[in-house]
């Protein structure tokens, strides 16, 4: 009898073992499901931030190349192409800058076809301290939007730093190394579009489906 008694326990406990680790399972896909779709819809969002509807009619994320660059980050990275009426207008670039404070940080930069910048974002998320390098999100401070306007030769080289370091850029009261990544970031964002963008705008766009939300 208390053979029978263990045995039906055991099995009782195995199912419930089972049960709870599909369960884990079904709650884990679907929580990853709802990361991509939120990264994807912030992604959506920031693209048209850095550049504006009325700077394209085509669609970003289907107009897309693939490059590794060490200029734009130590991973593959995309760029978006902007047309407006079939002409090339501008691009978005993923850079990512990889010492800041807390790890790397992965950023957009928006420019024209003149290397103008139009607009940078960070993509969340990242590490910095909140209080001190978070600064760098516009729902914290506008400190991001000084590189509005800016290009390869405005300022020169050397004015491609935060003013601490001899630059034109300012940096947050106790936090250097955030906004001094960033700038760095961005500038080797514009030597790269510089150097490369014929191929940014004649490369074949990538054919791998992207990923969308349902509603």
């Amino acid at each position: 009898m208390m053979r029978y008694a263990i045995t039906k326990n055991a099995v009782i406990l195995g199912l419930f073992a089972i049960g709870t680790a599909a369960t884990l399972a079904i709650t884990n896909e679907a929580t990853l499901d709802q990361v991509r779709c939120n990264k994807q819809q912030a992604l959506m969002t920031s693209l048209n931030q850095v550049m504006p509807h009325h700077q394209h009619d085509n669609d970003l994320l289907a107009d897309r190349i693939t490059v590794n660059d060490p200029l734009l980050g130590r991973s593959e990275q995309h760029l978006y192409r902007a047309r407006l009426n079939g002409e090339n207008s501008g691009a978005v670039l993923e850079a990512n800058a990889p010492d800041g404070y807390g790890g790397a940080i992965a950023l957009i930069v928006g420019v024209d076809t003149q290397g103008q910048v139009q607009g940078v974002r960070v993509v969340p998320p990242h590490n910095e301290t909140p209080g001190l390098g978070d600064s760098i999100e516009t729902k914290k401070s506008d400190w991001i939007l000084g590189f509005n306007g800016h290009s390869l030769g405005n300022p020169e080289a050397a004015g491609w730093a935060v003013k601490k370091d001899g630059g034109e850029f300012d940096s947050f009261t106790g936090a250097t190394i955030t906004p001094r990544a960033v700038v760095g970031a961005v500038h080797r964002a514009l030597q790269y579009f510089s150097a490369n963008q014929n191929h940014v705008f004649s490369a074949p766009a990538d054919t791998t489906p992207v990923e969308t939300c349902d509603e």
